[in-house]
Protein backbone atom coordinates (compact mmCIF):
# COMPACT_ATOMS: atom_id res chain seq x y z
CA UNK A 1 0.00 0.00 0.00
CA UNK A 2 1.18 3.52 -0.91
CA UNK A 3 2.46 5.61 2.25
CA UNK A 4 0.26 7.99 4.30
CA UNK A 5 -0.73 11.61 3.44
CA UNK A 6 -2.00 14.02 5.23
CA UNK A 7 -3.39 16.86 3.14
CA UNK A 8 -4.59 19.85 5.07
CA UNK A 9 -7.48 21.42 3.13
CA UNK A 10 -6.66 25.35 2.94
CA UNK A 11 -10.64 26.11 2.52
CA UNK A 12 -10.25 26.47 6.23
CA UNK A 13 -7.67 28.11 6.76
CA UNK A 14 -7.93 32.04 7.34
CA UNK A 15 -7.47 33.40 3.80
CA UNK A 16 -6.28 36.65 4.66
CA UNK A 17 -2.91 35.15 5.91
CA UNK A 18 -2.72 32.65 3.10
CA UNK A 19 1.03 32.11 2.78
CA UNK A 20 1.34 32.24 6.87
CA UNK A 21 -1.80 29.12 6.93
CA UNK A 22 -0.09 27.14 4.59
CA UNK A 23 3.41 27.07 6.10
CA UNK A 24 2.00 27.06 9.10
CA UNK A 25 0.77 23.36 8.12
CA UNK A 26 4.06 22.32 6.67
CA UNK A 27 6.06 22.95 9.87
CA UNK A 28 3.10 20.97 11.64
CA UNK A 29 3.97 18.17 9.61
CA UNK A 30 1.63 18.39 6.57
CA UNK A 31 2.79 16.14 3.55
CA UNK A 32 0.49 18.05 0.65
CA UNK A 33 -1.48 21.14 1.50
CA UNK A 34 -5.10 20.63 -0.06
CA UNK A 35 -6.23 23.55 -2.81
CA UNK A 36 -9.88 23.51 -3.28
CA UNK A 37 -10.45 25.20 -6.65
CA UNK A 38 -14.58 26.38 -7.27
CA UNK A 39 -15.93 27.69 -10.57
CA UNK A 40 -19.30 28.91 -9.44
CA UNK A 41 -20.50 26.54 -12.27
CA UNK A 42 -19.83 22.87 -11.21
CA UNK A 43 -20.30 23.63 -7.23
CA UNK A 44 -22.04 27.36 -6.41
CA UNK A 45 -19.38 28.54 -5.10
CA UNK A 46 -16.25 30.52 -6.60
CA UNK A 47 -13.39 29.95 -4.74
CA UNK A 48 -8.95 30.62 -5.54
CA UNK A 49 -7.53 30.44 -8.87
CA UNK A 50 -3.92 29.79 -10.81
CA UNK A 51 -3.02 33.45 -9.35
CA UNK A 52 -3.79 32.84 -5.83
CA UNK A 53 -1.81 29.02 -5.96
CA UNK A 54 0.93 31.16 -7.81
CA UNK A 55 1.93 33.39 -5.25
CA UNK A 56 1.54 30.52 -2.52
CA UNK A 57 3.72 28.54 -4.36
CA UNK A 58 6.68 31.44 -4.36
CA UNK A 59 6.03 31.93 -0.63
CA UNK A 60 6.16 28.62 0.63
CA UNK A 61 9.17 26.31 -0.60
CA UNK A 62 8.62 22.71 -1.47
CA UNK A 63 4.94 22.83 -0.76
CA UNK A 64 2.97 20.20 -2.67
CA UNK A 65 -0.54 21.90 -4.05
CA UNK A 66 -3.15 19.13 -4.10
CA UNK A 67 -5.52 20.94 -6.28
CA UNK A 68 -9.13 19.79 -6.53
CA UNK A 69 -10.93 21.05 -8.94
CA UNK A 70 -14.71 21.39 -9.11
CA UNK A 71 -14.85 23.01 -12.10
CA UNK A 72 -17.23 21.88 -15.27
CA UNK A 73 -14.59 22.20 -17.65
CA UNK A 74 -11.87 20.41 -16.46
CA UNK A 75 -9.80 20.50 -19.15
CA UNK A 76 -9.52 23.87 -19.60
CA UNK A 77 -7.57 25.46 -16.95
CA UNK A 78 -4.52 22.25 -16.73
CA UNK A 79 -2.41 24.40 -18.31
CA UNK A 80 -2.85 27.53 -15.68
CA UNK A 81 -2.65 25.28 -13.00
CA UNK A 82 0.30 23.47 -14.06
CA UNK A 83 1.81 27.12 -14.49
CA UNK A 84 1.13 28.22 -10.97
CA UNK A 85 2.73 25.72 -9.44
CA UNK A 86 0.24 22.25 -9.17
CA UNK A 87 1.77 19.38 -8.48
CA UNK A 88 -1.44 17.15 -8.35
CA UNK A 89 -4.47 17.64 -10.20
CA UNK A 90 -8.11 16.36 -9.84
CA UNK A 91 -10.95 16.36 -11.89
CA UNK A 92 -14.46 14.66 -11.43
CA UNK A 93 -15.38 12.30 -13.37
CA UNK A 94 -19.14 13.70 -13.47
CA UNK A 95 -17.98 17.07 -15.58
CA UNK A 96 -16.02 14.82 -18.40
CA UNK A 97 -17.27 12.73 -20.56
CA UNK A 98 -13.81 11.36 -21.81
CA UNK A 99 -11.65 11.47 -18.45
CA UNK A 100 -8.75 9.34 -20.33
CA UNK A 101 -8.23 12.48 -22.44
CA UNK A 102 -8.14 14.30 -19.19
CA UNK A 103 -5.84 12.40 -17.77
CA UNK A 104 -3.29 12.43 -20.76
CA UNK A 105 -3.56 16.48 -20.70
CA UNK A 106 -2.74 16.66 -16.80
CA UNK A 107 0.49 14.42 -17.44
CA UNK A 108 1.19 16.44 -20.43
CA UNK A 109 1.58 19.36 -18.29
CA UNK A 110 3.69 17.79 -15.68
CA UNK A 111 1.18 17.29 -12.88
CA UNK A 112 -0.35 14.33 -11.10
CA UNK A 113 -3.28 13.02 -12.10
CA UNK A 114 -6.46 12.57 -9.63
CA UNK A 115 -10.14 11.59 -10.17
CA UNK A 116 -12.22 12.34 -7.75
CA UNK A 117 -16.41 10.73 -7.49
CA UNK A 118 -19.30 12.30 -5.76
CA UNK A 119 -20.98 10.58 -2.59
CA UNK A 120 -23.56 9.80 -5.44
CA UNK A 121 -21.77 8.38 -8.14
CA UNK A 122 -20.73 4.54 -7.23
CA UNK A 123 -16.81 3.20 -7.48
CA UNK A 124 -17.71 1.04 -10.33
CA UNK A 125 -17.63 4.58 -12.20
CA UNK A 126 -13.73 4.12 -12.15
CA UNK A 127 -12.99 1.61 -14.99
CA UNK A 128 -9.86 -0.68 -14.47
CA UNK A 129 -8.41 1.56 -17.23
CA UNK A 130 -8.59 5.00 -15.77
CA UNK A 131 -7.50 3.82 -12.51
CA UNK A 132 -4.64 2.56 -14.36
CA UNK A 133 -3.88 6.05 -15.75
CA UNK A 134 -4.35 8.00 -13.01
CA UNK A 135 -2.40 8.23 -9.61
CA UNK A 136 -5.17 8.69 -7.44
CA UNK A 137 -8.57 8.55 -6.50
CA UNK A 138 -10.52 11.29 -4.42
CA UNK A 139 -13.64 9.40 -3.14
CA UNK A 140 -15.88 12.38 -1.67
CA UNK A 141 -16.92 12.44 1.92
CA UNK A 142 -19.44 15.68 1.78
CA UNK A 143 -20.52 17.06 -1.46
CA UNK A 144 -18.40 19.15 -3.10
CA UNK A 145 -18.96 23.21 -2.51
CA UNK A 146 -18.66 24.14 0.75
CA UNK A 147 -16.26 23.38 3.99
CA UNK A 148 -17.28 22.47 7.09
CA UNK A 149 -19.89 19.60 6.18
CA UNK A 150 -21.02 16.87 8.02
CA UNK A 151 -18.75 13.58 7.16
CA UNK A 152 -21.23 10.56 4.90
CA UNK A 153 -20.08 7.68 6.37
CA UNK A 154 -21.87 5.85 3.93
CA UNK A 155 -19.14 6.32 1.02
CA UNK A 156 -16.40 4.07 3.27
CA UNK A 157 -18.23 0.65 1.04
CA UNK A 158 -16.65 2.91 -2.03
CA UNK A 159 -13.30 3.62 -0.07
CA UNK A 160 -13.16 -0.14 0.91
CA UNK A 161 -13.90 -1.27 -2.72
CA UNK A 162 -11.41 1.11 -4.39
CA UNK A 163 -8.90 0.04 -2.04
CA UNK A 164 -9.37 -3.74 -2.72
CA UNK A 165 -9.04 -3.67 -6.61
CA UNK A 166 -6.36 -1.22 -6.37
CA UNK A 167 -4.07 -1.84 -3.47
CA UNK A 168 -1.15 0.28 -4.76
CA UNK A 169 -3.22 3.27 -5.81
CA UNK A 170 -3.41 6.54 -3.70
CA UNK A 171 -6.91 6.53 -2.33
CA UNK A 172 -8.08 10.19 -0.83
CA UNK A 173 -11.10 11.04 1.40
CA UNK A 174 -12.00 14.62 2.00
CA UNK A 175 -15.15 15.86 3.64
CA UNK A 176 -16.00 15.81 7.77
CA UNK A 177 -12.43 13.58 8.08
CA UNK A 178 -11.51 14.50 11.47
CA UNK A 179 -10.06 12.69 14.44
CA UNK A 180 -13.84 11.38 15.31
CA UNK A 181 -14.34 9.88 12.21
CA UNK A 182 -10.39 8.95 10.48
CA UNK A 183 -10.85 5.66 11.86
CA UNK A 184 -13.59 4.70 9.23
CA UNK A 185 -11.90 6.36 6.52
CA UNK A 186 -8.34 4.64 7.38
CA UNK A 187 -10.44 0.97 8.17
CA UNK A 188 -11.65 1.45 4.96
CA UNK A 189 -8.38 1.73 3.33
CA UNK A 190 -7.56 5.63 2.87
CA UNK A 191 -4.04 6.59 2.68
CA UNK A 192 -4.54 10.51 1.68
CA UNK A 193 -6.44 12.30 4.34
CA UNK A 194 -7.75 15.70 3.66
CA UNK A 195 -8.95 17.42 7.24
CA UNK A 196 -9.75 21.54 7.00
CA UNK A 197 -11.71 22.52 10.08
CA UNK A 198 -10.39 19.85 12.36
CA UNK A 199 -6.63 20.77 11.47
CA UNK A 200 -6.78 24.40 11.04
CA UNK A 201 -8.53 24.92 14.01
CA UNK A 202 -6.77 23.28 16.29
CA UNK A 203 -4.46 24.59 19.13
CA UNK A 204 -2.54 21.89 18.05
CA UNK A 205 -2.41 20.95 15.04
CA UNK A 206 0.33 19.23 14.75
CA UNK A 207 -1.05 16.69 17.19
CA UNK A 208 -3.79 16.29 15.15
CA UNK A 209 -1.50 15.26 11.94
CA UNK A 210 0.27 13.00 14.07
CA UNK A 211 -3.03 11.61 14.84
CA UNK A 212 -4.31 11.20 11.58
CA UNK A 213 -1.36 9.64 10.48
CA UNK A 214 -0.79 7.00 13.43
CA UNK A 215 -4.51 5.56 13.06
CA UNK A 216 -3.72 5.36 8.86
CA UNK A 217 -0.55 3.68 9.28
CA UNK A 218 -2.16 1.19 11.87
CA UNK A 219 -4.79 0.55 9.81
CA UNK A 220 -2.60 -0.27 6.87
CA UNK A 221 -0.43 -3.07 8.80
CA UNK A 222 -4.02 -4.59 9.30
CA UNK A 223 -5.15 -4.25 5.66
CA UNK A 224 -2.21 -5.55 4.23
CA UNK A 225 -2.27 -8.24 6.77
CA UNK A 226 -5.70 -9.53 5.83
CA UNK A 227 -4.97 -9.34 2.22
CA UNK A 228 -1.67 -11.42 2.18
CA UNK A 229 -3.63 -13.65 4.40
CA UNK A 230 -6.63 -14.13 1.90
CA UNK A 231 -4.84 -14.40 -1.22
CA UNK A 232 -2.72 -17.15 0.12
CA UNK A 233 -5.82 -19.26 1.38
CA UNK A 234 -6.05 -18.81 4.95
CA UNK A 235 -10.00 -18.04 6.10
CA UNK A 236 -10.63 -14.51 7.16
CA UNK A 237 -14.15 -13.74 8.45
CA UNK A 238 -16.00 -11.29 5.60
CA UNK A 239 -13.56 -11.91 2.92
CA UNK A 240 -15.12 -11.98 -0.67
CA UNK A 241 -18.59 -11.14 0.82
CA UNK A 242 -19.25 -9.36 -2.57
CA UNK A 243 -18.84 -12.38 -4.45
CA UNK A 244 -21.12 -13.98 -2.36
CA UNK A 245 -23.76 -11.42 -1.25
CA UNK A 246 -25.76 -8.77 -2.81
CA UNK A 247 -23.83 -5.66 -2.69
CA UNK A 248 -24.29 -3.75 0.99
CA UNK A 249 -26.71 -6.47 2.12
CA UNK A 250 -26.25 -7.58 4.88
CA UNK A 251 -24.40 -6.61 8.17
CA UNK A 252 -23.66 -2.85 7.09
CA UNK A 253 -20.46 -2.95 9.03
CA UNK A 254 -19.09 -5.62 6.79
CA UNK A 255 -19.00 -3.96 3.68
CA UNK A 256 -16.56 -0.69 5.22
CA UNK A 257 -13.87 -3.31 5.24
CA UNK A 258 -11.49 -4.30 1.78
CA UNK A 259 -11.55 -7.24 2.66
CA UNK A 260 -14.96 -7.48 1.78
CA UNK A 261 -14.07 -7.09 -2.06
CA UNK A 262 -11.26 -9.50 -1.94
CA UNK A 263 -11.51 -13.19 -3.46
CA UNK A 264 -9.91 -16.03 -1.66
CA UNK A 265 -8.05 -18.09 -4.47
CA UNK A 266 -10.52 -20.92 -5.68
CA UNK A 267 -9.75 -24.39 -3.91
CA UNK A 268 -8.44 -26.68 -6.13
Amino acid sequence: MPAVKIAPSVLASDLGNLNHECQRMMDCGADWLHMDIMDGHFVPNIVMGAPILQCVSKAVPKIFMDCHMMVSEPLKWIKDIAAAGGASYTFHIEATDDPLEVVRQIKAAGMRASVAINPGTPATEISDALAKAVDMILVMTVWPGAGGQKFIKECMPKVAELRARYPDLDVEVDGGVAPATISACADAGANVIVAGTAVFRDPKPDAVIQYLREQCEQAQARIREERERILRGDKVEGAGMVGTQTYLSGPAEAWVHPRAYIQPPASS
